[in-house]
């Protein structure tokens, strides 16, 4: 019942609003709305901008999981890796965005605002997982003749999951909202961010708000879907039971 308190009063909330002006549609015009629209517009919208966000998703983790573990069999690339992530978090993305589409058109922009998007967290997630590894652990490793691929395989890369999986829950929201983003600069004729513009360009309010809140529920969907999978993958490591994390990390 706790869990339900916080949703209901903010729905309570929405209706006062949505009553006492007439900015703020009220939730069952919304809903009326999403009822009268249905698949045919929600369905395609939502697939295209999921798709764009996952293969951002992808592509930004594997770019920033690739520079953490540079960095911790290369530590002395760790200023440059950090300049990098710093880069990509403080660039604004509709400054990015533009460059992109005119270069290479279409819906690339979209997947690399989903990709930047995600590098930032990812990367120092990662990093800072592999990093917090048992000292104890490494120098066994070092004692028993191992180099640096050993320490990363054996010790730090069991290590940093946990903090890669919070990383990566992080990201998946992070992904859809950058996706969105890259659908608003244009060039693409479907997609959450072609519909909201849509919506907004004739002032239909409630279309407008479903459709916000169907893009919510994407973002939520993804942070579930990472979630999930982290666990499944911890799981697989630490064994059946309660998901813990390596010794030295609890």
């Amino acid at each position: 019942m706790n869990r339900l308190r916080g949703p209901a009063v903010l729905l309570l909330l929405w209706a006062i609003a949505g009553l006492s002006t007439k900015t703020v549609p009220t939730p069952w015009a919304v809903v009326s709305s999403v009822v009268s629209d249905g698949f045919a517009l929600y369905s395609p919208n939502l697939s295209i901008t999921a798709w764009g966000a996952f293969q951002g998703f992808v592509f930004g983790n594997i770019a920033a999981i690739a520079v953490a573990l540079a960095v911790a069999v290369f530590p002395r690339t760790e200023p440059l890796a950090a300049q990098l992530a710093v880069i990509s978090y403080c660039v604004p993305l509709l400054a990015l965005g533009p460059i992109v589409l005119v270069v290479f058109g279409g819906r690339t922009p979209t997947v690399f605002l989903a990709a930047v998007s995600v590098f930032f967290t990812s990367m120092i997630g990662t990093l800072t997982g592999l990093k917090s590894a048992n000292r104890t652990s490494i120098d066994l490793v070092n004692a028993y003749g191992g180099n640096g691929w050993h320490r990363l395989r054996r010790v730090q890369i069991p290590a940093a999951l946990p903090s890669t999986t919070a990383a990566l829950q992080i990201a998946a929201p992070a992904a859809v909202l950058g996706a969105i983003l890259g659908e608003y600069l244009g060039g693409v004729d479907s997609g959450v961010g072609v519909a909201l513009t849509a919506a907004q360009s004739s002032y239909d309010l409630p279309r407008t708000w479903g459709m916000a809140l169907a893009a919510g529920l994407l973002a939520g969907a993804g942070y579930f879907a990472a979630s999930l999978a982290g666990k499944l993958v911890q799981s697989r490591l630490y064994g059946p039971g309660a998901i813990t994390a390596p010794e030295g990390e609890s």
